[in-house]
């Protein structure tokens, strides 16, 4: 069958693919619409399959919150380049995905994805999002809390999300222990919560480090003593100077508020991921020697 201008023209209508890939699914399907069009998506998979293995260690954190405040989701969406982790198809994306993470209590990545979107699949628009932007996009992490007291919630320049369960204090509280954490990046609530594993190796590394200064094991044992403490008071949320008011600790605020935290999730773009160091100048060299 001849492939005509109105037949190309309904295609891309319908699918929002270039002229010259409407008229070669139209081709290859011998006019057939329905089977162009999946051969459109078929092609368009295969796009989104072949950048899977890019990159992608920018993005954005999202976080939304159900309206009294007692469930709340963050989710990391990643991008290859900052650029596109601002282009609004990308923050479009970004929010259905927070959307759907809140409403379907999806509890991992994979189950998020197969979750019902604009009639098909949030895993489906994914793809069809990597082939109209031409990036690498994945849905990296979800993070869920419910409470019956207050949570904090806090999103610095989409690149830093916090969720903070507080019991006792306000909402205004919670959201101040939330900004706090983004700041300072606490590992732990407090000193009960670190792993015996890992204080026994600090305190090993500190005897060590104090036995080369020659003291008497008295004065070493005392040492290695104010040392941990002092450790354990910047790994530790409670044991921190407070990020507004440095002449307070975060337990020393909470003890005046009558409250404690019970738990929190901090997500940082990009963190874990190896990312790609690429160097400018020898890019225009490569490009001119090329030339």
């Amino acid at each position: 069958m001849a492939v005509t201008a109105s037949m190309v023209k309904e295609l891309r209508e319908r699918t929002g693919a270039g002229m010259m890939e409407c008229k070669k699914a139209l081709v290859e399907t011998d006019g057939d619409l329905e089977a162009a069009i999946e051969f459109l998506r078929k092609s368009g998979l295969a796009q989104a399959d072949k950048k899977a293995s890019r990159v992608a260690a920018e993005g954005q954190v999202m976080l939304v919150a159900n309206d009294d405040n007692t469930e709340a989701v963050m989710v990391e969406i990643n991008s290859e380049t900052d650029f596109v982790a601002k282009d609004e198809n990308f923050l479009s994306f970004a929010r259905a995905v927070a959307g759907n993470a809140l409403t379907t209590a999806a509890e991992n990545v994979e189950a998020l994805m197969a979750s019902k979107f604009d009639g098909s699949s949030l895993e489906q628009a994914r793809q069809a999002l990597v082939s109209k932007i031409g990036e690498n996009i994945q849905v990296r992490r979800i993070a869920r809390m419910q409470t019956g007291g207050h949570i904090g919630a806090y999103v610095h320049g989409g690149r830093i999300g916090v969720l903070v369960e507080v019991e006792g204090g306000d909402t205004e509280l919670a959201r101040d222990i939330a900004m706090h954490i983004a700041a300072l990046n606490p590992e732990y609530i407090d000193a009960d919560d670190v792993p015996a594993d890992v204080l026994e190796k600090e305190k090993q590394f500190l005897i060590s480090q104090a036995a080369d200064s020659g003291k008497p094991a008295d004065i070493i044992e005392k040492m290695v003593s104010g040392r941990m403490r002092k450790h354990l008071a910047g790994i530790t949320l409670v044991g921190q100077p407070f990020v507004k008011d440095g002449d307070v600790t975060v337990a020393q605020l909470l003890k005046q508020k009558g409250a404690s935290v019970k738990s929190f999730t901090r997500l940082a773009v990009g963190e874990g991921i190896q990312k790609k160091e690429d160097n400018f100048a020898d890019e225009v060299m490569q490009q001119v020697k090329g030339g």
